[in-house]
């Protein structure tokens, strides 16, 4: 009976309400673990969860990236025949067939030109080094036991250095970097091998034709099923960032002269400099896979992709400027609002007519027509832009009176006479000064866009546009060189 008593003793506590709680006995150590087990496994299907659902996100926003997915498996599936299919199996052996799955899965790449590019210097370095290592090792097996060894290090020592070496040449590294790494691997194994002359013959000659058939196999893979061609991706590139940077120049005048938008939508567009500012890297990669790819829908073979470059850094240039502007729009010394309504208008209209060239050259880079109005725009622009700097000038000699009551300003007065009582404090002036000047600096900037893409229109023999013929022989950068 104390037994069953003590079995059924409780406590409890009394709450201020006046109404008692009964404590739980604490679990023992297998209830502990196993709350913890629970813990745990929760919190690995929680991370779980949140990887494959940032998974999908990537997926749905670039199926092309699904598809890449698919096509490395396809090429491995099929390279795989080299194990499961008997007679492939007996002529090229296991340790061959291994070649053919390892250069798979090593050259495969997202671009067609990457992959060309891995491609074609893995087979030229791998036939280079090979043959070289074959005629090192015949001439040593010819010098005797003796002199072998040191002829074989020697020549690792010189061709690994000079091989090594070339890859920090600019030129070399853009295109052959791949192929200098794969130099050096080959003709090290070949040579520090213990195989004879013959049996190497035998042995370059297999791994020649595994590392011909998977790069083969890639190349067909990469082409016939969904190819994404590095050349467009630089085109679209170069479209996109030229866009960006229009609509970060509206947001940046709009937010700074308080135009009606939506603040959500200006933020948006006034990060877009970053991008622009961010892509070197992506498009110096683009245009040396693209110089790698064979003629594909409106790019020829000789395409100019180095231009893509040029007009990426002139790009960015104004990304600079725009940054800046940027800069002063978060700024605590700002220009009083009397200064700044004063110049709204004019720096408005130099920024619309500087955005329309921006849209402008997209809608050429696009469509691959030259522009029969281009000339125009730029005319605009430039004619807004004289209207600003003019105004610049005049500044010195405007005064501005201002009267305050409580907080805010009532009245804002321009007088034009010199030696006013009332003259603007430098320091209020000088805010101004610097978002004028460099809307001047941004209009001078897309000049050299301009002629970036000129040129660009005529190394790719771009076709004129149905509604005109372009000027020809007409200067674009007729901008103010006394801002």
């Amino acid at each position: 009976m104390a037994n069953k008593a003590s079995s059924r003793l409780e406590w409890r506590i009394n709450v201020p309400d006046g109404t008692s709680k009964v404590l739980e006995p604490e679990s023992g150590a297998v209830g502990k673990i196993w709350v913890g087990l629970k813990g745990c496994m929760g919190i690995i299907v929680w991370k779980v969860w949140r990887v494959l659902e940032h998974a999908w996100h990537i997926g749905v926003a670039d199926p092309r990236k699904v598809i890449h997915c698919i096509k490395v498996g396809l090429a491995l599936s099929i390279v795989s025949l080299f194990y499961y299919m008997r007679p492939l199996y007996d002529d090229f052996g296991g340790n061959s067939a291994m070649w053919a799955v390892m250069t798979v899965v090593v050259v495969f790449e997202y671009t067609v030109g990457a992959t060309f590019y891995k491609c074609i210097n893995r087979v030229i370095a791998t036939f280079l080094a090979g043959a070289l290592g074959v005629g090192i090792h015949l001439v040593a097996e010819q010098s005797g036991d003796q002199l072998k060894p040191i002829i074989l290090g020697i020549s690792v020592f010189l061709f690994a250095s000079a091989a090594t070496f070339s890859r920090f040449i600019p030129s070399v590294k853009a295109r052959f970097d791949y192929g200098a790494m794969i130099f050096i691997l080959t003709f090290s194994l070949v040579s520090v091998s213990g195989y004879r002359v013959v049996e190497l013959f035998e042995l370059a000659h297999l791994r020649l034709s595994t590392i011909a058939i998977g790069t083969s196999l890639c190349i067909l893979v990469t082409m016939l099923f969904c190819p994404v061609w590095a050349g467009c991706e630089l085109h679209h590139l170069i479209h996109q960032n030229m866009e960006k940077l229009a609509d970060s120049l509206d947001g940046c005048v709009t937010e700074y002269f308080k135009e009606n938008g939506s603040e959500k939508d200006l933020n948006k567009k006034m990060q877009g400099y970053k991008c622009v500012l961010n892509s070197k890297a992506a498009e110096e990669s683009m245009a040396n896979f693209a110089r790698w790819e064979p003629t594909h829908g409106r790019f020829n073979f000789r395409h100019p992709w180095k231009q893509y470059l040029k007009i990426g850094a002139s790009l960015r240039n104004c990304a600079y400027c725009i940054e800046t502007l940027n800069s002063c729009i978060s700024s605590e010394n700002q220009a009083p609002p009397c200064l700044r309504k004063h110049f709204s208008n004019k720096c408005m209209k130099a920024s619309s007519y500087s955005i329309n060239v921006l849209k402008e050259l997209a809608i050429t880079i696009k469509k691959m027509k030259k522009s029969s109005n281009i000339d125009v725009k730029v005319a605009e622009m430039n004619f807004a832009v004289e209207e600003l700097v003019d105004a610049l000038k005049s500044l010195p000699t405007t005064h501005f009176i201002a009267t305050t009551t409580g907080e805010e300003s009532t009245k804002a007065k321009v007088e034009g006479v010199e030696g006013s009582e009332y003259p603007s404090p430098i320091t209020k002036v000088l805010p101004l000064v610097k978002v004028v000047s460099l809307m001047v600096e941004i209009t001078t900037r897309i000049g050299g866009v301009v002629n970036a893409v000129e040129e660009l229109a005529r190394l790719a023999e771009f076709k004129a546009a149905k509604d005109g013929k372009p000027k020809q022989n007409q200067p674009t950068d007729k901008l103010v060189s006394d801002h």
